[in-house]
C-alpha cells in the first residue's frame, strides 16, 4: 500500500470477492419487495409520476449483472399489466441469461424535463404457459420477467433545487432536496 493509504496495482483474487446472493426463480414477495399495485397503494403520487415516465417512451435502459458481476445495460420495453410490471427479452438474449442467473436489476425510465425515474429490484422469470399466452400471445418464444420492486426514485428540478423522491416497500416516501 502506498503512503496515501491506497493500494497501487493490487487486485483482489476471486477468492477475496464476497459471494453475491442469487435470486433465481424464487418467490420474492417479502417485506422488502412489492409489486406495481403495492407501489401505487403505498405511494400513489410517486407511482403516477413514474408511470408517466414509463409510458412516455417505448424503450428504457435496463441494467443487469454479467456473470463476472460487472454491469450490462440493454434497451428494454416494459409492460404494465395490473398488478405487475413486466419486461420481455428475445429468446436466449444476454440480458435474459443475466436475469436468470441473478435477478437484480435497475431500470432507468425515459428521462425528460418532467422527471427522471428509476426502479430497482428483482426480476423473476415467468414460465407458466397461461401467463405467457395472456401477455405475449404470438410473440413466443421469448422470455418474460416480472419486476418485483425494491426502490423507486423520481428526480426532478424544482426552481434551483434538485429533488429526489424515493420509495421503498413498507416505508414512507422520502423527499431529498439539494441546491
Amino acid at each position: 500500500m502506498g503512503e496515501d493509504g491506497v493500494g497501487h496495482g493490487t487486485h483482489l483474487s476471486r477468492a477475496a470477492v464476497p459471494a453475491r446472493p442469487v435470486f433465481v426463480g424464487a418467490p420474492c414477495h417479502t417485506a422488502d419487495v412489492a409489486n406495481w399495485r403495492e407501489f401505487e397503494e403505498q405511494a400513489p403520487a410517486l407511482a403516477a409520476a413514474v408511470r408517466e415516465r414509463l409510458t412516455a417512451a417505448e424503450t428504457h435502459v435496463l441494467a443487469t449483472l454479467r456473470r463476472d458481476g460487472s454491469p450490462r445495460v440493454s434497451g428494454s420495453e416494459v409492460d404494465l399489466r395490473e398488478p405487475e410490471l413486466y419486461i420481455g427479452s428475445m429468446w436466449g438474449a444476454r440480458k435474459a441469461r443475466d436475469l436468470q442467473r441473478d435477478g437484480r436489476f435497475a431500470l432507468h425510465a425515459f428521462p425528460s424535463a418532467e422527471g427522471d425515474a428509476k426502479l430497482s429490484g428483482v426480476a423473476i422469470e415467468i414460465t407458466e404457459k397461461a401467463v405467457l399466452d395472456a401477455i405475449q400471445g404470438d410473440m413466443q418464444p421469448s422470455h418474460l420477467f416480472r419486476l418485483d420492486l425494491q426502490q423507486a426514485v423520481l428526480t426532478t428540478v424544482e426552481g434551483d433545487k434538485l429533488v429526489a423522491t424515493t420509495w421503498w416497500p413498507g416505508r414512507e416516501v422520502v423527499r431529498f432536496e439539494r441546491t
